[in-house]
C-alpha cells in the first residue's frame, strides 16, 4: 500500500527558539488532510541546526501532541555515531515507529565504511531502523549490495528513504531486496509513480508540508486505479518541485507558503537560509496558487 509521509518542517519563534504552539498548527494541518505519517527531524526540519537537547524536546513534544493520531518516525542521523544511537534509542523509548538515519556527511565513505557504520549503529539501536540515502548531501551513495548485506545482518533494518537523482539506484535496491520485508520510499516528490512501479512503499516528500491535500488525493487515486486522475495529480506535484530550485533549502519558502494557505506561522529559519528576495517569494506563491486552482478542477 502506497503512503505519503511528511518530513515535517520545524517552526521557530523570532529568536530562533522552538515554537511549540505554532508547530501544533502544522501538525493539525497535516493530520486533518489525512497524511499517512510524519517524519520528525528530517532535512526540511532543519535538524543540523538543533542541539541534542532541542531534538529530544521536539521528539517528546510530537509524541505527546500527535497522541497516536498518525504514525511517527524520527530522523536521528548525526556525524557522531554515539549521538545517533543515543537519540535513536530515546525516540524508540518514546514510542516512535522507527528511526531514519543519514550516513555521516563531510568525510567520504566507501562501501566498506558505510556497512561498518550502519551495522554497528543498527546493532546498538533497540528498534526499527531505516536507511537514509542522500548522495547530494553526503557525497556518497549506499550501493544496493551494501544495503542487502546490512538487511541480512540486521533484522531491525526495515527500509530505505532513497533521495537520488538517478532512479536506477532505487530500482537496483528493489531488485536485491525482493521477497524481503523491506520498505522503499522515494525522497523526491516527483518519483512517486516510479517508486510504485518498482514495488516501493511511496514517498517521504517535503511538498506534503504545503499541499497535503494534493498529495493524499494522489495516493488515493493511485490506490483506486483512477489512472487519469493519478497522472494529473502527479503532474501537479512535479510542477511544484520547481520550488526546490528556488533556494538551497526549501524551509523558508515552505513557511511562506504555509502562511499563504492560512496556516499562520513565524517564517524564521536558521542562518544562512533566512533571506529570500520578494521576487522569489512571489514566484513561489504564484506556482502554489496556480497548482491549487488546477487541483480544484481535477478534484
Amino acid at each position: 500500500m502506497s503512503k505519503i509521509i511528511t518530513p515535517i518542517i520545524t517552526i521557530f519563534d523570532s529568536n530562533g527558539n522552538l515554537d511549540f504552539e505554532s508547530n501544533k498548527k502544522v501538525i493539525d494541518f497535516l493530520i486533518n488532510h489525512q497524511i499517512n505519517g510524519i517524519l520528525v527531524l528530517g532535512s526540511t526540519g532543519e535538524f543540523p541546526f538543533l542541539s541534542q537537547e532541542e531534538k529530544v524536546s521536539l521528539l517528546k513534544f510530537y509524541k505527546d501532541y500527535v497522541n497516536d493520531r498518525v504514525p511517527l518516525w524520527a530522523g536521528t542521523g548525526a556525524m557522531n555515531g554515539s549521538e545517533t544511537v543515543e537519540l535513536s534509542n530515546q525516540a524508540i523509548d518514546m514510542g516512535y515507529e522507527g528511526v531514519y538515519i543519514i550516513s555521516p556527511y563531510y568525510y567520504p565513505l566507501n562501501q566498506e565504511k558505510l556497512f561498518s557504520y550502519y551495522d554497528k549503529v543498527a546493532k546498538n539501536i533497540k528498534g526499527n531502523v531505516y536507511l537514509y540515502n542522500f548522495p547530494n548531501m553526503t557525497g556518497h551513495s549506499i550501493d544496493a549490495e551494501t544495503i542487502m548485506k546490512l538487511v541480512e545482518s540486521n533484522k531491525n533494518i526495515l527500509g530505505l528513504k532513497d533521495s537520488v537523482a538517478v532512479q536506477q539506484h532505487t530500482n537496483s535496491v528493489a531488485s536485491v531486496v525482493k521477497g524481503k520485508s523491506f520498505e522503499i520510499f522515494s525522497g523526491f516528490d516527483d518519483q512517486f509513480l516510479f517508486n510504485c512501479a518498482i514495488g516501493g512503499s511511496g514517498c517521504i516528500g517535503g511538498l506534503s508540508n504545503i499541499v497535503p491535500d494534493i498529495w493524499v488525493s494522489l495516493v488515493r487515486a493511485k490506490q483506486e486505479k483512477n489512472f487519469e486522475k493519478t497522472l494529473k495529480l502527479a503532474g501537479l506535484i512535479t510542477r511544484l518541485t520547481n520550488i526546490y530550485a528556488m533556494d538551497a533549502s526549501p524551509s523558508l519558502i515552505f513557511k511562506v507558503l504555509l502562511n499563504r494557505r492560512k496556516i499562520v506561522v513565524n517564517t524564521f529559519v536558521k542562518f544562512p537560509f533566512n533571506e529570500m528576495s520578494v521576487e522569489t517569494q512571489k514566484k513561489a506563491v504564484g506556482l502554489l496558487d496556480n497548482a491549487l486552482l488546477e487541483y480544484e478542477k481535477i478534484n
